[in-house]
């Protein structure tokens, strides 16, 4: 596999496996991220055994990286036990789905505190994520908290570092680091400075760990730097703008770490952005 494989959030019509790898090779993929049910809703898909099997074996035999992104609605810091207890039980699904599609990880939102004090919040996502995490062995798909844009409980990459260490700095607890969102919350990646910055803070908030950023969503931003808006725009066709993901495809802290987009537009859209990465790398 390439030293940073690049590839995109796949659509998985027609089944799991068949879709995605379809999708795949349409746009030049060498990493796809997934939904195993729906990112909107609550209820767990009981997916396809065959096709399960089918995307397993296909990720043994090329080394593909896959990984699944847990449903949207998952918030780990919300004041509310049934927000809680449903979310816990995504992630749960989603990890097992993971595991049984061959997946390296599977990415969650860090949450936010819906009026509630920080502090009382990540007691939440304590209660909540640490007995997830302990419940992973070696070989399983591990979590990948994605900082948000907005008014979360981790935005800025600083607030990572309160945030892992709630978690006891568990193995199993790893980074998604999307550039839109990162953006912003303020981090300059439009200037090599700035992007020099955010992976120098990246690295203080994971105390330097190898191994702790798993993935990174590649994704320009349709507005201003520090907007709070997560509205992800085309590499290239934004404010961050394409010099910036070649920086960040040639940093050291990026080694190994796949490249996916999640940006705007059809199929057609994915394989520009793939290629535009693929060019830049």
């Amino acid at each position: 596999m390439p030293y940073r494989p690049i590839g995109a959030h796949a659509k998985v019509t027609g089944g799991l496996a068949t879709g995605s790898l379809r999708y795949a090779a349409e746009v030049g993929a060498e990493a796809i991220q997934v939904f195993v049910s729906n990112p909107r809703a609550w209820a767990p898909s009981n997916g396809d055994a065959g096709q399960d099997a089918a995307l397993r074996e296909h990720v043994a035999a090329t080394g593909l990286a896959v990984f699944v992104h847990a449903p949207y609605l998952v918030n780990v810091g919300s004041p509310d036990p049934l927000v809680r207890e449903r979310s816990v039980a995504a992630i749960r699904h989603s990890l097992r789905r993971g595991r049984d599609i061959g997946a390296r990880g599977v990415v969650v939102h860090t949450g936010s505190a819906v009026g509630s004090d920080r502090d009382t919040a990540l007691g939440r996502v304590r209660e909540c994520l640490l007995p997830l995490l302990g419940e992973l062995d070696d070989d399983e798909p591990g979590l990948l908290l994605e900082p948000m844009a907005g008014q979360t409980l981790c935005a800025a990459l600083p607030d990572l570092e309160p945030y892992l260490d709630r978690l006891d700095w568990h193995p199993r607890a790893g980074v998604c680091l999307d550039t839109c969102h990162a953006f912003a919350a303020g981090h300059d990646l439009a200037t090599a400075h700035g992007t020099a910055q955010a992976m120098r803070a990246l690295q203080a908030a994971t105390r330097d760990q190898r191994g702790r950023l798993g993935l990174i969503h590649a994704n320009d931003a349709k507005d201003g730097l520090g907007s709070g808006r997560d509205r992800h725009e085309n590499i290239g066709a934004g404010q961050i703008g394409a010099a910036a993901f070649g920086r960040l495809l040639r940093h050291p802290v990026t080694e190994g770490v796949p490249f996916v987009v999640e940006t705007p537009g059809d199929q057609s859209g994915h394989a520009r952005d793939v290629a535009a990465l693929r060019a830049l790398r």
